[in-house]
């Protein structure tokens, strides 16, 4: 159920990225009352208006772009579609069997009956001792009692749901990839928009600096001082250039195309919205049972316990029914016949020299290291919620103080520019004012985009990551997302 639901969550998020508003509005309209898709519907219906509205490149598009693209992600499907089919091999063993040969002799034989005179016999009981003769044999088997097939039926359905959990995961993996890919790149355009127009303000305030120094009215201590903060934000620039770069490859590897992050300004960092309170660390402890992850554990551990039965299975007795009709003609009269037959075959393994014994011991080692594989992926998914749960409040907390620190900020660059004007100022200060501001914003940002990639990572971890978080990710960007450039 919760693999169908999962299934169903991607399946929506393809189908709201290939929507425009209003066609969304009309699908939402047009959907029947009650349909589980209607709240996931509406909610990426902002998300489609405001993409639209910002030019921002669509986190859910490319996500579709990558469940068509990722060769991966193919190669799954195309084992599950082969895993698959095991169900009717393991079924087959169960239905009758049936048979067909036929065969064509030749013979030149010398024996006392062939051949009378060499052992002094008399003529008349002489056979022919070349003979060619045509023989054909139709057969049906029919198991009667086999308990290994019977389990071997369950261990192929458990097989099944073990590469259905795997595609699951392989898809949820991709999912986070992209997003990942997305928040960086996202991240390092904005970065580094804010690095250039630090830049500017730097270079200024370096020739500020220069020219009071020739004046005499500045020491050459703040002059390196200010081409030291500039060196440093070019260097910083490359660097977002570089993250930038490679988060668009990224993107191109498992998308298949590369998105354009053209508008680098950063709007309004107060509209961002987050969610300041996280709950209780053991309610999502109580969850990490739906991580894929783990789920994908519990079907190896299904299978490995569905093969020990089926080795089991090997002291049991075997019961078949089996029909054959034959028919032989050849130029020996004595060799001709016409055959019936019905038999019922019983077959008991009594000594097999250890082998069943040692198979069973072995499927039952191999149930106890799914089962330790089980605990091993909780706690590993256990981990991940502490982990991300800690750096979600901590970015929480960071988010606060920063925002706290960018008001001050911009009351001081305030006071700066109206000190410059009265005379209390110089335009250095003023400059200087603005670019630590910069700095604020920079780290405002990069805390941000920390904030969400732990919220998709902790939304994996239980197992909920879906189109509904992916909308909440694109929402939150988009609102320090300038809807038209200045």
């Amino acid at each position: 159920m919760r693999l169908l639901r999962y299934r169903e969550s991607l399946a929506m998020a393809m189908l709201a990225a290939s929507l425009s508003g209003p066609v969304l509005a009309q699908a939402l309209e047009e959907a029947p009352a009650g349909a589980e898709a209607m709240a996931d519907l509406r909610a990426l219906q902002d998300e489609v208006v405001a993409v639209e509205a910002s030019s921002l490149p669509s986190l859910t598009e490319l996500f579709r772009q990558a469940l068509r693209h990722d060769s991966q992600l193919s190669r799954k499907r195309y084992e599950l579609e082969a895993t698959e089919q095991e169900g009717p091999m393991a079924r087959s063993r169960l239905l009758p069997q049936l048979s067909a040969n036929a065969n064509y002799l030749w013979q030149d034989s010398t024996n006392l009956q062939t051949s009378p005179d060499d052992f002094g016999l008399d003529k008349e009981a002489t056979r022919p001792g070349e003979i060619t003769e045509h023989y054909w044999q139709v057969q049906l088997q029919q198991p009667l009692f086999s308990l290994e097939r019977w389990r071997g039926l369950a261990r192929a359905e458990a097989e099944i749901g073990m590469a259905e959990w795997e595609l699951a995961l392989t898809e949820e993996q991709l999912a986070l990839q992209v997003s990942e890919a997305y928040i960086n790149a996202f991240l390092a355009s904005r970065r580094l928009g804010l690095l250039e127009s630090q830049q500017d303000a730097l270079e200024l305030q370096l020739r500020q600096a220069n020219r009071a120094y020739e004046l005499g009215v500045g020491d050459r201590i703040s002059l390196l001082e200010s081409q030291s903060r500039l060196d440093q934000a070019i260097a910083d620039a490359v660097q977002a250039e570089n993250e930038l770069d490679n988060a668009l490859s990224e993107l191109e590897r498992l998308t298949g195309s590369r998105p354009a992050f053209e508008n680098r300004r950063v709007g309004d960092l107060a509209a961002v919205a987050i969610r300041r309170e996280w709950g209780d660390e053991q309610d999502w402890l109580e969850r990490i049972n739906d991580n894929l992850n783990v789920r994908r554990a519990l079907a190896e551990r299904e299978v490995a316990q569905s093969n020990t039965r089926v080795r089991r299975s090997g002291y049991f007795p075997e019961l078949n029914l089996n029909l054959s009709y034959s028919d032989r003609v050849s130029e020996d009269e004595l060799r001709e016949s016409e055959d019936y037959r019905a038999s019922v075959e019983l077959s008991m393994p009594l000594y097999q020299g250890g082998y069943t014994r040692a198979s069973v011991r072995q499927g039952e080692l191999l149930a106890q290291a799914a089962n330790e594989g089980v605990d091993h992926e909780r706690n590993l998914a256990a981990q991940e919620v502490r982990q991300r749960l800690r750096s979600l409040n901590g970015s929480v907390r960071r988010l606060e103080a920063l925002e706290q620190a960018i008001e001050s900020s911009e009351l001081f660059l305030a006071a700066a520019e109206r000190g410059e004007q009265l005379g209390l100022r110089d335009l250095v200060d003023v400059l200087d004012a603005r670019a630590s501001l910069y700095d604020q914003r920079i780290q405002f940002v990069d805390t941000l985009g920390r904030y969400a990639l732990d919220h998709v990572a902790l939304s994996a971890a239980v197992g909920e990551l879906d189109s509904g978080v992916l909308n909440r990710i694109m929402v939150l960007l988009i609102s320090i997302h300038p809807v038209q450039d200045a």
